[in-house]
């Protein structure tokens, strides 16, 4: 053996001794620092935390428990039920069935932007399914529900309106699909009616341009509603007040041929008759092309 190796392991069998001696010093002093007697040290007793094993659940009464939470008027905790399926039984079909409950749940419970989310989430992963149509309905029926007045962001309206749209479009065939249509001319109303405001606006304002862009609008996305009437009458004004009089008068033969008897047409026709001007119709305007109306002149 060389010297350095035996100088070596004179060193290592020192130090270990050394370590040693730190070690036990350390730990006397650490056990009656923490600890008021040697028993309480005891290796063998008890353990302080004990393991609890919680009983497995059949899927069939995690479901029954969220209906139950239902029927005492407790969606928020069905919700919370219905949820456990998917986490505990999920690639299942009690995962399909607890998503869509869960989707109920959160909407009794008037959650309705956490309805959205799960509702299309449901769609995406179950779009054959048989209640598949019921998921994206209650989804739109969220955003309906939270539509504000028309002095705010028309946000939900925009997307109630698109999502009422697809249950007619995907599920033709669909229980939901009278009363989606009924709500898709609700919502459409309310999204003229904000273009109207905003309309009215900018004419107050003489900012004809702008105003005729919204009434465009109004005309092209929202013609069935009860605001298209006035529209027509608002662009009679507009161009008008912008001089483009074979674009007023269009307007103003348009509204006539489609609404005769209202007063818009009436006030339309002294408008035109105050400038020494008569409703007639130019075939080759936007106006004409979207009605694809002939009024004699």
């Amino acid at each position: 053996m060389t010297f350095a190796a035996s100088n070596f392991r004179a060193f290592l069998a020192s130090g270990a001794r050394k370590l040693l001696f730190a070690g036990a010093v350390a730990g006397v002093a650490f056990g009656l620092a923490s600890c008021s007697t040697f028993d309480d040290w005891n290796p063998f007793a008890p353990a302080k935390y004990k393991t609890v094993i919680e009983p497995d659940v059949p899927a069939s009464k995690v479901y029954d428990q969220g209906l139950a939470q239902l029927a005492n008027g407790a969606p928020q905790e069905a919700a919370k039920k219905f949820t456990d399926l998917g986490d505990k039984f999920p690639d299942s079909d009690w995962a399909r069935k607890g998503l869509l409950m869960t989707t109920y749940a959160q909407y009794q419970a008037g959650d309705y932007d956490t309805c959205a989310t799960t509702a299309e989430r449901y769609v995406k992963l179950y779009p054959k399914s048989t209640e598949a149509a019921y998921a994206l309905y209650l989804q739109a029926s969220s955003y309906y529900n939270q539509i504000p007045d028309i002095s705010r962001d028309q946000e939900r309206a925009a997307k109630a309106l698109e999502t009422f749209k697809q249950v007619v479009h995907d599920y033709p065939d669909s229980e939901y699909v009278e009363d989606s249509k009924y709500k898709i001319q609700v919502t459409s109303d309310q999204l003229a009616g904000k273009e109207m405001s905003v309309g009215r606006f900018y004419l107050n304002r003489r900012n004809y341009t702008a105003a005729i862009n919204r009434f465009r609008n109004v005309l092209t996305s929202y013609q069935t509603t009860r605001h298209a009437e006035e529209a027509l009458y608002r662009l009679t004004e507009a161009y008008l007040g912008l001089g483009i009089t074979d674009e007023a008068q269009t307007a103003a033969a348009v509204l006539g041929h489609n609404f005769p008897d209202g007063q818009w047409y009436h006030d339309a026709y002294n408008l035109l008759k105050g400038g020494g001007l008569a409703p007639k119709e130019n075939q080759e305007s936007w106006i004409s092309k979207l009605y694809h109306a002939v009024v004699p002149s």
